[in-house]
């Protein structure tokens, strides 16, 4: 049955990577954005911005690319012979992939914080987070192509 998904692995492919660097774009953004909002005054036509910046780019973007590159990465997942299911690389993907997902959701949460105008973290908390996207990138490309265990 799911042979018929071979012939289709490289525009999968194409179409996951495509929406994973998508995905990654808001990720590496969307916290650099906190970063500038919590320097806003709440009520500030500055701050209304930042709050119109901060949706359009998580349900007009990071939310459809996640989405897609879920769905990209399961198909490519269940396409026979993409994974060699004893290695063990596989693991570290996953983990790095479900640790997007997490930043994604906590990113998603600010969102509603600022929106509220009750967000807690302070400007240094948001620069750190900033940087989880890249740890999380290397993680799973190294486990993708270097497939070291």
């Amino acid at each position: 049955m799911f042979d018929a998904l071979v012939p289709w692995y490289p525009w999968v492919k194409s179409l996951h990577l495509i929406s994973v660097f998508a995905w990654m774009a808001g990720l590496f953004y969307l916290p650099r954005l906190y970063v500038y909002h919590t320097q806003a005054a709440a009520g500030s036509a500055q701050s209304e911005l930042f709050k119109v910046m901060e949706r359009r780019l998580l349900r007009a973007i990071m939310n459809p690319a996640m989405i897609a590159a879920w769905i990209f990465g399961l198909t490519l997942v269940l396409t026979p012979g993409v994974v060699d299911w004893k290695a063990g690389w596989w693991h570290g993907k996953l983990a790095g992939l479900l640790g997007m997902t997490v930043f994604h959701h906590v990113l998603s949460g600010g969102r509603k914080a600022f929106a509220e105008d009750r967000n807690r973290r302070s400007e240094r908390w948001w620069r750190v987070a900033n940087e989880v996207p890249t740890l999380l990138l290397i993680l799973i490309v190294i486990m993708v192509i270097v497939k070291p265990f």
